[in-house]
């Protein structure tokens, strides 16, 4: 069974035990989460979509870690005018493993 989820403005395909990085969730380590934002469920021949969720639905997962993405550099210049600037940025996320599909 799978499941396309949303959270974080980013939209995911999941099944069970997949382990996935999301956006920073305010949950400790350990914790449950549930992500109510479930687009489409389906099962081999079997497939719900939502319009735009999928009424009843749910997906449950264990929070593993707080982690951090890879640092992104940020470097404007204007040539000739002696302007440089340099910016990192490393990105807060959530590591989670699904361990629960719920359909409607």
């Amino acid at each position: 069974m799978f499941a396309v989820i949303k959270t974080g403005g980013k939209q995911y395909k999941v099944a069970e035990n997949d382990v996935i990085l999301v956006e920073k969730l305010e949950v400790e380590p350990g914790q449950d989460v549930t992500f109510k934002d479930v687009l489409m469920v389906g099962q081999d021949t079997n497939l719900k979509v939502g319009a735009p969720l999928v009424q009843g639905a749910s997906v449950v997962a264990k929070v593993l870690d707080q982690a951090q993405a890879d640092k992104v550099l940020i470097f404007k210049k204007n040539r000739r005018h002696n302007y440089r600037r340099k910016r990192g940025h490393r990105q807060k996320l959530t590591v989670v493993r699904i361990t629960g599909i719920k359909a409607a």
